[in-house]
């Protein structure tokens, strides 16, 4: 039966602009980096072993503008209704289908529900002008972001589920909807088109913007519960967070990386490691529990979700991470940026032996890099040693992910120009000659263009045009080289700028307290 219804301290202005331009946003004086994180008033979740994800007014807007999702379907209800509570095993139903690890068809749709009853959410209830419960409501994640909507409201995306009231009966209209054919009987990976096609489609990489986010914060988050900040490797941190803040490819990340990083010696000072009360404070005064923004499900794997639980995912994230880095830095950037990655991997990858093979390689590089290019191929073929030596363990122990092999990198599907020629050696084993000057290209293109990034694509043609002048001219001082666009000149500069300020301030403001302690 249908029941009735009825939300620091003062830094030099100059500083500050430049800071929040980079970052997206408008400056706002002292303590405005720490404001910049998405907003929410605690982590979305649902009660265990819920797929749908219980959203509130503090966290609703946040979650869906960054769900990845093409639709949404959101849940208005109240816990006190018995229709309601009958409803929700039909509704966990079909959001076990597109929600959470085990999903069959991740990527799809994202499923969530609010809780009416709670005071909190009155407002964001009529906001959608809810008069019965249960309400269901569909549309692109990011309309939902709408000053007022009402169910037959002309020129909207958004749209009210008329007929959803069991399992079977909402994921018919979703069908309709979509023009699918989805059905409640479906298993994770029991149908191959439901895993991502890394292998053979470039625009897959696309997806992994988000797994990039959760590996960032899945990275700060081992630290902080192994509490492996300490004085031999606090400045290493203090590093790779600064690299963060200039080039991570997510937007949310930088910011929340440089808040941590303004924020670092307000909860940790260089003679003292962090307590694990500390560690807890200083993750939760940066963004909840999550530096890229609270408001996103952990173990959520898009383009790293393995066929098994136990692969990819962390790893995987973790991989595209770095190659993003390496293909967004600028040419005098590439040597402290290969010291920053490796002394990371060093001191805070919590696998041993993995850790131990990847400072090895770091260890045999002899010379100093002078470009990004070389150190965007270096790690490219770092990973691939990575790959080769995995391959042949776990073809011995027979732990591979069976949807997911270890390759040589990238396989001609991706990209068949970075191939002169290729054979397999008597072991088995794929030897290749390759064409750098193509790899390099397919890199920047792959982990730049490709990756969702708020860098401005004139940025990424920049390396693409001095590499091809590169490749066709002997001479550099040719008439011939390449020109740089105005557009990518000032955004490297900003960038550049901006990244040499944050260090000069966060230096600046250690300096400072360091002063007044000693007058104190």
């Amino acid at each position: 039966m249908a029941a009735k219804t009825a939300a620091g301290e003062a830094a030099p202005r100059l500083l500050l602009v430049l800071l929040a331009a980079f970052l997206g946003a408008p400056p706002r004086g002292a303590g405005a980096l720490r404001s910049l994180g998405v907003a929410g008033a605690g982590a979305a979740g649902g009660a265990k072993g819920d797929a749908a994800v219980d959203l509130d007014a503090g966290n609703f807007t946040a979650f869906l503008h960054a769900a990845p999702e093409s639709f949404a379907v959101v849940e208005f209800f109240a816990h006190w209704c018995p229709a309601c509570r009958n409803y929700k095993p039909h509704y966990e139903k079909v959001a076990k289908l597109f929600n959470g690890p085990d999903a069959a068809h991740p990527g799809s749709i994202v499923m969530a529900r609010v809780d009416c009853a709670s005071k909190v959410n009155l407002d964001l209830c009529n906001k959608f002008s809810v008069d019965h419960y249960p309400f269901l409501v569909w549309g692109p994640p990011a309309k939902f972001d709408s000053p007022q909507w009402k169910p037959k409201q002309e020129n909207s995306e958004l749209e009210l589920i008329d007929d959803g009231r069991t399992a079977e009966r909402l994921l018919k209209w979703i069908n309709k909807k979509m023009g699918s054919s989805f059905s409640l009987d479906d298993k994770r990976y029991e149908n191959e088109s439901a895993l991502p096609k890394n292998a053979s489609d470039p625009e897959q990489i696309v997806r992994a913007i988000y797994d990039v986010e959760e590996a960032t914060a899945h990275a700060l988050q081992i630290i902080m519960e192994h509490k492996m900040i300490k004085p031999e490797t606090r400045d290493s941190l203090v590093r790779f967070l600064q690299i963060l803040v200039a080039h991570h490819p997510s937007k949310r990340c930088r910011r929340g990386s440089a808040d941590l990083l303004i924020n670092f010696d307000d909860h940790w000072h260089t003679n003292l490691s962090l307590s694990s009360q500390d560690s807890s404070t200083l993750l939760t005064s940066v963004a909840g529990d999550n530096i890229c923004g609270k408001g996103v499900p952990h173990g959520y794997w898009m383009f790293c979700r393995g066929s098994k639980k136990e692969t990819r995912g962390f790893s995987c994230g973790l991989w595209v991470l770095l190659h993003s880095l390496t293909v967004r830095i600028g040419d005098g950037e590439s040597q402290s940026t290969f010291t920053s990655i490796c002394d990371f991997i060093h001191n805070f990858f919590i696998c041993d032996e993995c850790r131990e093979h990847f400072y090895e390689m770091c260890s045999s590089v002899s010379a100093p890099f002078k470009s990004a290019r070389d150190l965007t191929l270096w790690l490219w073929r770092a990973h691939n040693k990575v790959n080769e030596r995995l391959m042949k363990e776990e073809k011995d122990l027979d732990t591979a992910d069976p949807s997911f092999p270890k390759v040589i990198w990238p396989p001609k599907q991706l990209c068949p120009s970075c191939y002169r020629s290729s054979s397999r050696a008597a072991d088995g084993t794929m030897q290749v000659e390759w064409d750098e000057d193509e790899v390099f290209r397919f890199l920047v293109d792959y982990y730049g263009k490709k990756l969702v990034s708020s860098y401005r694509e004139t940025y990424m043609d920049f390396h693409l045009q001095v590499t091809k002048q590169a490749s066709t001219s002997d001479d550099s001082s040719s008439s011939s080289a390449a020109t740089v666009p105005i557009g990518a000149a000032l955004g490297v500069a900003v960038a550049s700028c901006t990244f040499g300020a944050l260090a000069c301030f966060w230096r600046t403001q250690q300096k400072n307290r360091k002063q007044r302690k000693n007058w104190n």
